[in-house]
């Protein structure tokens, strides 16, 4: 909870008095509590202050795989900094979180404390499991605001917004990416429902620069060992590996040209130890990624510059992390968040989240100067159904809007609103841009694919 502090009571009276003087008592020792008595001045309910709103934020936390701790860690610091201006408009925000642990019936159970808080939106979240959390939602018409982007429902959902373009964005642009530079390309992704849709995104990029679909590679999605996967991986462009040392590939080429890309969320470093360990000697092979799998904390962490990650090929979607345009977000983290090492600024959940907390203060605003006070899910809905006015996220993204006429012509994704991504790149063991400004993948992801 990150409502504003009630003030302290003042201290107890003698019990003597107490007794003789009940009502003022009752004004110095219930304030606090706002009883019957009156309302403390600024007090929800009380003069100065309107209701306050209440949003939910979940994502996996302490998991075997992905684990997205700095999402609810950034809404809670977000609450103390727009609490201590004030609030949303003047609503003081509450904000509840709950641990998704990348299961289904977790998930559904997070959509259900939504409903039982009266939440007027679950903003900037993470779950794969769109089918388990979006039922309840819509059944209540509570918002899905801002999250990840990792489920196909919210691509699909008449209550969800996206501010990204979700793994189908990062992937097409992947392959987009990799297709200048690549003859041959590898993707090692989870064996999961949402990583069978991998593969057909990757080669519709690979196949706007003329390239060859990408071999699929499945891996499990918490492995602990990857040695097989890249195994198959380098056999797959062309860079086998023998008992006895470099062995040529079924192409007779000796990795030139080739890359390999892994989407593994947190497992991916543990996957390229593994391809680390195998990869031939002089190999040629490039490695590649996108950003949520790999992120300058793990560059870092495996070495910099003299690490296995130097030079890997990165989409995002956003920018880099030390771009000017996320200081705002970083005071707020440096004055609120109070050393929390739980967010990582450079983290795209945390700054997905950020950014979905930046579009409902800007509909929460919209609408108290269109003259509502009383907050609801539904009024929040309307709002981003059917304003015109688009919001402004300072650049992080293109302003963004959720009218039917705003949504992308994309395949299984109708959604889509935000189709840009950026190519990055890890050079002198930092993640830089490898091409200024945005790249827009609309036109790729429009394109009918081929089942992957």
């Amino acid at each position: 909870m990150t409502g504003r502090r009630r003030p302290s009571s003042p201290r107890p009276f003698p019990r003597a008095l107490a007794a003789a003087t009940a009502a003022t008592a009752c004004t110095a020792v219930l304030a606090s509590l706002l009883s019957a008595c009156g309302s403390l001045p600024g007090a929800p309910g009380g003069s100065g202050e309107k209701e306050p709103l209440t949003v939910m934020t979940w994502a996996p936390v302490d998991t075997k795989a992905t684990n997205m701790p700095g999402m609810p860690a950034m809404a809670e610091a977000y609450a103390r900094w727009v609490n201590s201006r004030g609030g949303l408009d003047g609503h003081p925000l509450k904000v509840v979180t709950c641990n998704e642990h990348n299961d289904s019936v977790a998930a559904a159970r997070c959509a259900q404390r939504a409903v039982d808080a009266k939440a007027v939106a679950v903003v900037g979240s993470y779950s794969q499991f769109g089918r388990s959390f979006i039922s309840p939602l819509e059944r209540n018409g509570i918002p899905y605001l801002g999250g990840y982007g990792v489920s196909d429902e919210e691509f699909a959902s008449p209550l969800s917004y996206p501010v990204n373009g979700g793994q189908a964005a990062l992937l097409a642009g992947n392959g987009r990416q990799l297709a200048s530079v690549c003859e041959r390309v590898s993707l090692v992704r989870p064996d999961t429902i949402q990583g069978d849709q991998m593969p057909a995104l990757l080669s519709a990029g690979l196949a706007d620069g003329s390239r060859a679909a990408a071999k699929d590679v499945r891996a499990p999605e918490d492995g602990t060992d990857y040695a097989d996967a890249a195994r198959r991986a380098l056999d797959g462009v062309g860079a086998a590996t023998g008992a006895a040392g470099t062995a040529k590939g079924a192409a007779g080429a000796t990795g030139a040209g080739g890359c390999v890309t892994a989407t593994l969320g947190e497992r991916t470093d543990t996957f390229f130890d593994s391809f680390r360990r195998l990869q031939p000697d002089g190999s040629k092979v490039r490695i590649a990624s996108v950003l949520g799998s790999v992120g300058q904390a793990l560059v870092d962490r495996t070495g910099g510059r003299a690490g296995p990650l130097e030079g890997a090929y990165l989409t995002g979607w956003y920018p880099v992390a030390s771009d000017p345009r996320w200081n705002p977000m970083r005071k707020v983290i440096n004055d609120h968040a109070f050393g929390d090492n739980r967010i990582d600024p450079a983290d795209p959940g945390v700054q997905t989240t950020w950014i979905a907390y930046t579009v409902l203060r800007a509909v929460v605003e919209r609408l108290g100067k269109e003259g509502v006070e009383d907050i609801t899910a539904h009024t929040v809905q309307q709002s981003l159904d059917r304003s015109a006015q688009a919001v402004d996220t300072g650049g992080l993204t293109p302003k963004l809007r959720w009218r039917s006429e705003d949504m992308l012509a994309v395949q299984d994704f109708p959604r889509t609103v935000n189709a840009l991504v950026t190519y990055q790149a890890v050079r002198d063991g930092q993640l830089v841009a490898a091409k200024e400004g945005f790249v827009n993948v609309a036109g790729t992801l429009e394109k009918p694919r081929a089942d992957g």
